[in-house]
């Protein structure tokens, strides 16, 4: 089955290698694409598929669903459904898991989200982020789980650092490598930096991430990976494992802003051991067109930025090269 060898057995299985993509979203009100999302994905389904294990965050629903959260005409409410063929385009681009502890995932109630989970799963794509769930996936021989947090009822809870600690602690002892996923955080341009403390945004507490990262680590996680400011945030080494806070959107069509620093995207490829630690990293830079889809930006404007604010909002610990891939030894990450 999927369980890891016993607690204190050495690792069996091989490296792994991991790429994360920001929020994504194949269709709303606010517009369908053609060909189930495909030519959303098409632009960086290389990068994806070359992965043992590519996530992102789903930011939305599959239909059919409930009635939407925005009932009629509510003010700066947005609800995200696209048709159920459209989580194809998923598996098809090579994404193997999406994290839907999210404020999105129930745009729809709770018909909404059975029904995203449900057409995840006939897609070949493993849904996490419901309470208390570990994702157990396998890779080369090595083991790993998923499990998603945010603030929201329907996922574990991200700030209750007690639950995130038990669900963590739950997930090592049954995988090799522990992924951690979480949706949290202000939105906007304006907040590419981590800040220390809590962050709100709609009048809702969207946790201390810093906190969130530093506590999961501790309890077993090997990677924390980030989504939910729609910008671009740096990248932390902490206890040798690495903390990306945010990527920014990875696609949507016409329902995410653009323009600036909102156009501004990437997907992060994490090098890991049998045993979770950080070996190198890739940044592929990428830029939104005004739709919404991603495009290779040969002027890594995404690249300099994550370097830039990895260096002022962490102090350093990530050193970057310039070309081609860091080391564990260079305690660095590559563009």
């Amino acid at each position: 089955g999927l369980l890891a060898a016993p607690a204190g057995a050495a690792a069996r299985g091989g490296p792994v290698s991991v790429t994360w993509g920001g929020d994504v979203t194949l269709g709303s009100s606010y517009g369908r694409p053609p060909r189930a999302g495909w030519p959303q994905l098409a632009p960086i389904a290389g990068v994806l598929r070359a992965a043992d294990l590519a996530v992102v965050n789903y930011e939305g629903t599959f239909a059919p669903g409930g009635p939407s959260k925005c009932g009629s005409g509510r003010p700066r409410c947005f609800a995200f459904q696209a048709p159920a063929r459209n989580a194809r385009s998923l598996r098809r681009a090579g994404i193997d898991a999406v994290n839907l502890a999210n404020n999105h995932a129930h745009d729809f109630g709770e018909r909404g989200y059975a029904s995203t989970r449900r057409a995840l799963r006939r897609a070949g794509v493993n849904p996490t982020g419901a309470p208390g769930e570990i994702r157990l996936m396998r890779r080369n021989g090595t083991s790993i789980a998923l499990v998603g947090f945010s603030s929201y009822a329907w996922s574990a809870p991200l700030n209750v650092p007690s639950e995130v600690r038990r669900l963590v602690r739950r997930a090592a002892a049954r995988a090799d490598v522990v992924i951690v996923l979480f949706h949290a955080g202000a939105e906007g341009a304006d907040r590419t930096h981590v800040p220390r403390g809590h962050e709100h945004a709609f009048g809702e507490d969207r946790g201390d991430v810093r906190a969130f990262a530093r506590v999961a680590i501790r309890a077993g996680a090997d990677v924390v990976l980030g989504s939910g400011p729609h910008v671009l945030r740096g990248l932390e080494l902490y206890r040798g494992r690495l903390v990306a806070y945010s990527l920014g959107n990875l696609t949507g069509w016409h329902n995410f802003a653009t323009g600036g620093v909102l156009s501004l995207s990437a997907l992060l490829t994490l090098d890991l051991s049998p045993t979770g630690r950080f070996r190198r990293g890739e940044i592929t830079s990428l830029r939104l067109d005004g739709t919404g889809v991603p495009h290779r930006d040969g002027g890594e404007a995404a690249a300099r930025l994550i370097r830039r604010l990895s260096y002022t909002d962490f102090g350093g610990r990530l050193q970057f090269l310039r070309l081609g891939t860091a080391h564990e030894g260079d305690g660095g990450l590559a563009r």
